[in-house]
Parts: C-alpha cells; structure tokens; sequence
C-alpha cells in the first residue's frame, strides 16, 4: 500500500486501464465535490443567525481597537494563518488588525522547548491579549489540549473567544470558555476544513457589513 491509497482506495495498484483509471478519477472529484458544496451549504444555512451575533459582537471590539488572534494545529495552523491573513489584508473592504500565533517558528518552538507544547497559544495570548481582543482556534477534532488551554487563557482575560471544530465537536463543543463553536458535522477532515473556509467567509463577510459605516480606533 502506498501512502496515498487512501485517497483513492477504488484505484488497484496493477492499474493498467489508463482511460479507465482517468474515469475513475475524474467521477472521485466530482463526487468529492459534491460532497463538499452540500455540507458547506448546510452548515452556512444552519449557523445563518449565530455569524450574525459572531459578526456583530466582533465589529464592536474592532470598533474599539480590539484585534484578532487566531491558532490552530497541522492543517489548522495553516486555516489559521490564512484566516489572519485575510481579515489583515482582504482583496476588498476594510483591513482589520489580525495575527496568527501559530505563523512564528521561532516563538512556537521556544516555548513548545521551553514550557510544553500544550502552552504554545496560551503563552502568546498572556503576553499580547487584552479584554478588547477575540480569540478565534480552529480544531478538526475540537480535542486539542493546546487550543482549548489558549480558550481558558483567553476567557480569563475578557477576550472574546470563537472555535471552529469537526466530528461532533468534541471537548470544545463543551467548552464554557467559548463565547460560540461553529461545529462542521463531518467525519472528513478535508470536507471539514473545506466548510470551515466557507464559514470563516461567511463570518467575514457579515462583519464588513457592520464595519461599512463605522469608524475604528
């Protein structure tokens, strides 16, 4: 088995049939995709009302001079960093100040050396967090130990916290440090990821809105 095949598990490793293998790819990906827009479109419609209340909770901390912190592991660290990036520099609409804390290797391995790993996002937000922030993490299990411990930091000092999680949530779905858990019900990570992206947008979207008319410390 080759490290792949799970991508592709109808694909049989004599494969010779190339227009066969061509067919069976391309169906894959449409069916892949299909997958991928009916979630996205369920959960955007599901949580409609809560990015409403996310978005204008957060337009009144940017208001006021509030930044965004954003955190997140592997693939999540990665969502997180883009997500960062996005509300700091959109291609349209207002920049707003944002930063990941898992974009610095330096930090991350200092403290992950130094402290533990478990203490990575927490660390950062007891040095640069303040009541006016928001606290956004991003887990496909919702069970990481250092994203939750950066919640409950987050939570004592007054910040605004926000998760994003996959499966059923898991501990972060009960997690009474969070303000909101917007939870992608899948067992996918990709098809996870994918939805959170669109539910990031979606929140993005509904806070510019409310930023249109509004004058920002």
């Amino acid at each position: 088995m080759s490290g792949t095949d799970f991508l592709y598990p109808f694909i049989e490793g004599d494969e010779r049939d190339t227009d066969r293998l061509l067919a069976d790819l391309a169906a894959s990906a449409v069916a892949k995709g299909g997958q991928s827009e009916a979630l996205r479109n369920e959960t955007l419609a599901s949580y409609e009302d809560e990015l409403d209340h996310v978005a204008e909770a957060m337009a009144r901390r940017f208001a006021t001079g509030g930044r965004l912190f954003t955190f997140g592991n592997g693939g999540s660290a990665t969502d997180a960093g883009l997500t960062a990036s996005f509300f700091a520099t959109p291609p349209r609409q207002r920049a707003l100040p944002a930063r990941s804390l898992a974009g610095d290797a330096a930090v991350i391995t200092a403290i992950g050396n130094d402290i533990g790993f478990e203490l990575v996002f927490s660390r950062q937000l007891i040095a640069h967090g303040r009541p006016e922030d928001m606290a956004m993490g991003f887990s496909t299990s919702g069970n990481s130990d250092n994203v939750l411990r950066a919640f409950a930091e987050a939570h004592r000092r007054g910040m605004f916290c926000v998760g994003l999680a996959g499966y059923g949530g898991g501990k972060m779905a009960a997690c009474a440090d969070l303000d909101h858990c917007l939870v992608v019900d899948s067992e996918s990570v990709h098809r996870i990821q994918e939805t959170q992206s669109a539910l990031v947008y979606g929140l993005w979207s509904a806070l510019q809105e409310r930023l249109a008319t509004t004058e920002i410390r």
